[in-house]
């Protein structure tokens, strides 16, 4: 049955509060909701909720729960999302390692670092520029110097995790702060063998049990975006080892100026800038 999307956008602090609406209005019932940020800059989000039967609720009352702002509606093709998704995502290199789906198993050469990641909940398949550019980096890091332990602050599906754990083969601590991607995480660790290495934890930045009594890390990865990697700058410095690497990413060429200033002001030195089209991927040590 073709899905009906309703959705509508927002200033952040509105949309979040109608995203909470929504989710106590529909999500008992199993709707999926979602909500993108659209304009980094100005901080508009979208709203979306999508109805297998809207008009077992109403169109009116579905309107309304959007709470005046104005809904637009479109009805979605009825075709199998997942294996549409599926058979776009070809296997992509950074490196030694191949981060893949289970359908494309058979690619995986002598000597490749297959990391194995379906579509789903959680962002990392690998084929965003940011993702294999801190895949590619990572390479280069633990080839000069592997580290003795890692951290992957904002691990969304782990394949940063995953990949630094099948090279390195050092303890990695993964967290995130959703739970969900968290869940995903977990479950694609166990499913690449390397559950013993990886630990997943539920953190707001570093704000977190996880972090007490942890040694300082010596490799620290954090592909999220360019505002909370400058807010956690003096953090990210602090639970970074002397001589340890940073790989930061989630950056738009435009910002990597102000990223960059950030962390220098906590006395890291940059090494490298990977482009990555109008993505930049970061390089930098204690």
């Amino acid at each position: 049955m073709p899905q009906t999307r309703y959705h509508a956008r927002a200033p952040k602090a509105e949309a979040f509060a109608l995203y909470e609406k929504l989710d106590a209005l529909f999500g008992g019932e199993g709707v999926p909701l979602a909500i993108v940020e659209i304009d980094e800059a100005s901080g508009e989000q979208e709203v979306s909720a999508y109805f297998e039967d809207a008009g077992a609720f109403g169109d009116e009352a579905i309107r309304r729960a959007f709470e005046g702002h104005a809904a637009e509606v479109e009805t979605l093709p009825d075709i199998d999302w997942m294996q549409s998704v599926l058979a776009g995502l070809k296997p992509v290199r950074a490196g030694r390692f191949l981060v893949h789906g289970a359908h494309d198993r058979d690619k995986v050469r002598a000597g490749d670092l297959s990391i194995e990641i379906e579509a789903g909940q959680a962002f990392g398949t690998g084929h965003h520029g940011t993702t294999a550019g801190c895949l590619t980096l990572i390479g280069d890091i633990v080839r000069r110097r592997r580290p003795a332990n890692a951290l992957d602050l904002g691990t969304g599906s782990a394949v940063l995790a995953i990949g630094i754990a099948k090279l390195a083969r050092v303890p990695v601590l993964a967290t995130d702060i959703d739970p969900v991607a968290v869940r995903v995480a977990r479950e694609n660790v166990r499913a690449n063998g390397v559950h013993a290495l990886v630990e997943t934890a539920v953190s707001t930045g570093f704000h977190s049990g996880v972090f007490a009594g942890t040694p300082r890390f010596e490799l620290i990865v954090a592909n999220i975006l360019a505002g909370p990697l400058m807010a956690l700058a003096p953090r990210m410095a602090a639970h970074l080892a002397p001589g340890g690497d940073l790989v930061l990413s989630g950056i738009l060429a435009r910002q990597r100026r102000g990223v960059l200033a950030a962390y220098r002001a906590q006395g890291l030195v940059h090494r490298r800038t990977l482009t990555r089209g109008e993505w930049v991927t970061l390089h930098l040590t204690r």
